[in-house]
């Protein structure tokens, strides 16, 4: 192996890569990544066994090669050369990577055969799913952090995806909340399905958001492949060569009906102004206690909710938010870090609050904009 390529882009490559790897004291070649060229491309791979990413990146290659060399050493070496538009050239020679700089800087890091390395999966690429790789990070971004990691129930571990002929859904839960986020089809969002069904599975949460991290700001697509048990999604150059991949398990299991939760009809509606809505909640969540509590409070006709919130040890909190109220009085209790979660993820001015009464499941909804919900359950006083 020999081949040249500039300094930053090596390391955003190795960036990518090495975000997979981690210490594994049963497979320490899960500890590595992968160097290995092609004609025109260097490629750099890593592996979890449940999570694979691959990145290519030009380089100038002279003899073609392939090793297995620690990530985070790799990554501390590249790291530590100048970016300012410089070239590096790297060899391998008696399992190690020789790794000399314009400047004069050589180091050699010690690694492996790359008969070692795990094979990552590939994938039959005539069928496929496609979209606005902006707006798929976008959606993603709104939900993911929803749910949670759950051995008892390892179906809401990951992110619910749904692919129709005209649009996709994302949905996440935690058991305590729930948010979906819809993309439907349009000249904007690119969304094309060539598969001949509706598309559904689970993704692992770390998965969902390597592939937040990996897709880039500039309205590339991202096309998505999928095997019986895996699924692939990959990002290409201009020219159609595949820039980053990222291929992951599916989680086993069938997905709650989570449009049963779902209310469709309310007891008690406000409409409040959201920037306005989650400074009183961040206020009142300095007394939330132990369990982050705040109540809510609003009478019928009214035009205010008033938001309380006590701690013995601390102190207590009320403020007054002029609202548009429709409905019966209420008096509830939420958590507050779960309601500022929903409101956070929303982008329009104003948002809708509706009630169940004190115990059953809200919904949080922004105004004008009908692709987005989350659904939030309160304390039980």
């Amino acid at each position: 192996m020999n081949f040249t390529i500039q300094t930053k882009e090596f390391k955003r490559g190795l960036g990518i890569a090495e975000r997979i790897t981690g210490k594994n004291m049963t497979l320490p070649i899960l500890d590595n990544v992968l160097i290995e060229t092609e004609e025109k491309y260097l490629k750099i791979s890593a592996t979890d066994l449940e999570l694979g990413v691959q990145w290519w990146g030009a380089c100038n290659t002279e003899k073609e090669g392939k090793i297995a060399v620690p990530a985070r050493l790799l990554n501390q070496v590249i790291g530590s050369i100048s970016t300012s538009g410089e070239n590096i050239n790297i060899k391998e020679k008696n399992l190690s990577l020789i790794v000399e700089s314009e400047k004069k800087f050589k180091t050699n890091v010690k690694g492996f055969s790359s008969d070692d390395f795990p094979i990552i999966p590939s994938f039959l690429k005539d069928i496929f799913v496609e979209i606005n790789g902006n707006i798929m990070k976008e959606a993603l971004s709104s939900v993911v952090d929803v749910s949670s990691v759950s051995s008892i129930r390892p179906e809401i571990s990951g992110i619910f995806m749904y692919f129709g002929k005209n649009s996709i859904r994302f949905v996440a839960t935690d058991s305590f909340r729930l948010a979906e986020k819809q993309i439907n089809f349009s000249k904007e969002s690119g969304y094309k399905n060539t598969f001949d069904k509706e598309l559904e599975f689970i993704i692992p949460q770390k998965a969902v958001k390597e592939l937040i991290n990996i897709i880039p700001d500039d309205n590339r697509s991202v096309k998505i492949y999928v095997s019986e048990s895996q699924i692939l999604f990959e990002i290409v150059y201009k020219d159609g060569h595949p820039e980053v991949s990222l291929v992951s398990r599916q989680i086993e299991g069938q997905y709650p009906n989570y449009q049963e939760i779902i209310p469709k009809s309310f007891k008690t509606k406000i409409i409040a102004n959201r920037e306005e809505l989650i400074r009183e909640v961040k206020t009142a969540g300095i007394f939330g206690g132990k369990i982050n509590e705040i109540s809510l409070n609003i009478e019928k006709g009214g035009n205010e909710m008033e938001i309380n919130s006590r701690d013995i040890e601390s102190g207590e909190s009320s403020q007054i938010l002029p609202v548009k109220n429709e409905g019966n009085d209420l008096k509830v209790s939420f958590n507050w870090k779960f309601v500022l979660d929903g409101l956070q993820n929303i982008k329009t001015q104003d948002i809708s609050f509706e009630f169940q009464g004190g115990e059953g499941p809200a919904i949080i909804r922004p105004i004008g904009d009908d692709t987005y919900l989350y659904v939030v359950m309160p304390i039980k006083l």
